[in-house]
């Protein structure tokens, strides 16, 4: 997307020039035309307006904007129609007190096509940003006549969500941290503090320990190789990151972290607090249990979750309860499963889900304490035992050597 210089004739006949927002040079031709301007002469934008943002968008390398502020977006859109404001007012506030670019763009063609005689939930559907999920309960909240209260819930689903995402992200982003930056310390010490040990004990003609000659064994490893295994440790996780996104690797990936201890338990409790909450607020606004459960495959973000989701969906649509199927699920609680069909049982299958969100969310919550309370001792005690196991192999020729002496 961006400025496109155009001179032309008017809807009066008469001579006129402007810009206009487009991504190609026949899109802003058909854009001017739609308001009744007759463009002679259109020029492309330079370089220096050439809008990066909103290319990254377009390519698919960036996000249009964030979950924090479409639920922002989301609330006042919410607040407006709920206070009786017409829909095509309410974007135009919402354009107009935007600050993200990209969303502020979104909000534009939104309004046009709702002023064209689109529903809201089409014309969220045209953008990036916008899922199955937003689009499908905006749509039923049209239908039923109850935008704003399908607009509240969707602010607070987002909310919850985007919750349940940061805890796993912190959970799995901590300990890297910590040892990345653990063995950048070890490194430092095994190429520029080894090698100032190794000349002294050079000038003592003593017998290196054993200790000590694998430490610096390891040291000029790291001194002649570490410029050539960078760059191929860089490529390794180039690959495997390309590997990742396929769908052999994705399942592959997402089964290997399933079964890794605590890790496993937060990731498989996280999509399913995401994928009941979910199915929760689906059904609450209307749509049918298919159809929900579609939406929801799209939403969960594991690979053996949505092949399982599909097996689910599947079973649902050849007659059996939901209950039948998410027995066989192995990581399913058994006692989630008996909520389930009570769920089922009594017609209140929605609200049932709600209250098993809450207790996967509590239960994130808890391994990811529980988690932190293991690994800052574990990474203290390896760290610092490896950091001990340099220094010692340093020193021990030392007092070796003033040990002998006296």
């Amino acid at each position: 997307m961006a400025k496109w210089k155009w001179e032309g004739l008017d809807k009066a006949g008469k001579r006129a020039r402007g810009a206009i927002d487009a991504a190609t040079q026949r899109e802003a031709r058909k854009l001017l035309r739609a308001q009744g301007l007759r463009p002679k002469r259109i020029m492309a934008p330079s370089i220096l307006e050439f809008d990066l943002g909103s290319y990254m968008v377009e390519k698919g390398f960036a996000s249009a904007f964030s979950p924090k502020e479409l639920m922002q977006f989301t609330k006042q859109l919410a607040i407006m129609i709920n206070a009786g404001v017409p829909i095509m007012q309410a974007l135009e506030v919402q354009y107009k007190s935007e600050k993200n670019a990209a969303l502020k763009r979104t909000i534009k063609k939104v309004a046009a096509d709702v002023g064209e005689g689109k529903t809201v939930a089409e014309a969220l559907g045209k953008h990036k940003g916008f899922d199955k999920l937003y689009c499908n309960l905006v749509k039923a909240g049209e239908a039923g006549g109850i935008l704003d209260t399908i607009l509240n819930k969707l602010a607070g689903h987002l909310e919850k969500q985007e919750k349940t995402k940061s805890q796993i992200k912190s959970a799995m982003t901590y300990p890297g941290i910590v040892c990345l930056i653990g063995a950048g310390v070890i490194w430092g010490l095994m190429v520029f503090i080894v090698p100032k040990f190794q000349e002294m004990l050079k000038d003592t003609g003593q017998q290196t320990p054993w200790i000590t000659q694998f430490v610096i064994d390891i040291s000029q490893f790291l001194q002649d190789y570490t410029l050539i295994l960078l760059p191929i440790f860089f490529v390794i996780i180039a690959m495997l990151n390309a590997w990742r996104k396929t769908a052999v690797g994705k399942f592959v990936f997402d089964r290997s972290m399933m079964k890794m201890p605590i890790f496993g338990g937060i990731i498989i409790k996280g999509n399913l607090c995401n994928f009941t909450r979910t199915l929760a607020t689906l059904l609450s606004s209307g749509v049918s249990l298919i159809d929900a459960l579609e939406i929801c495959n799209d939403i969960v973000d594991n690979g053996v979750i949505q092949k399982d989701l599909v097996v689910v969906r599947k079973a649902v649509m050849e007659g059996k309860t939901i209950t039948e199927p998410l027995s066989k699920i192995t990581y399913f609680p058994d006692m989630v499963n008996s909520m389930v069909k009570v769920g089922e049982q009594t017609g209140n299958l929605d609200a049932m889900l709600e209250k098993i969100s809450i207790v996967f969310e509590e239960e994130v919550n808890e391994l990811v304490g529980n988690m932190t309370k293991l690994i800052e001792p574990l990474i203290i005690v390896v760290l610092g035992g490896a950091v001990a196991t340099v220094l010692v192999a340093m020193y021990l020729p030392i007092f070796m050597s003033a040990g002998g002496g006296e």
